[in-house]
């Protein structure tokens, strides 16, 4: 009955959930206009701006843990800014552009939760996002596949998005 009245109140834990990568969604979309209006050098120069408010709030972290903590505090305060670098990014070199539930799939992976997808949901794309955000500690990102055939496709196909944004493959 209690658990009723919550979920009435405040809704299923999946919809406050929804709700909550919404908020991010939302805050990525808000980015849109002005990435959009960036020259391509400046939109690699994004890149090192993020890398360096991110060395920056690390500094002088000696500890595994806290650092680790501290990395996952401030790659989610730059989530929005960055997944709309690689949207931006990503439309202006493969023609691709994320849908919003793609980039709930991309916080998702973020998170370290699953994310599963159909065939033709963007898959790859999604995997773009969180790769992106990651490397912005300097220590690169991995996608990790069982097919070799994918692996190289894959990395050619998102390839210039990362090139644009300053970024290797």
């Amino acid at each position: 009955m209690f658990k009723n009245l919550l979920n009435k109140l405040a809704g299923s834990p999946y919809e406050r959930e929804i709700r909550y990568y919404r908020q991010i969604v939302s805050a990525v979309n808000e980015q849109e206009p002005r990435l959009r209006a960036m020259s391509d050098a400046e939109l690699r120069g994004l890149t090192e701006d993020l890398r360096e408010r991110v060395r920056e709030y690390v500094a002088g972290i000696a500890d595994k843990d806290e650092l680790k903590k501290a990395e996952r505090e401030i790659l989610d305060e730059v989530l929005p800014e960055a997944f709309a670098a690689v949207r931006e990014a990503s439309r202006r070199t493969t023609g691709l552009r994320h849908y919003d539930v793609q980039l709930i799939g991309g916080i998702v992976l973020h998170e370290g939760k699953i994310a599963e997808m159909r065939t033709g949901e963007g898959k790859t794309l999604v995997a773009s996002l969180p790769l992106y955000l990651n490397a912005l500690t300097g220590r690169g990102a991995h996608l990790v596949t069982v097919n070799d055939y994918l692996a190289r496709r894959d990395g050619g196909w998102m390839g210039p998005i990362f090139h644009l944004l300053g970024m290797s493959v």
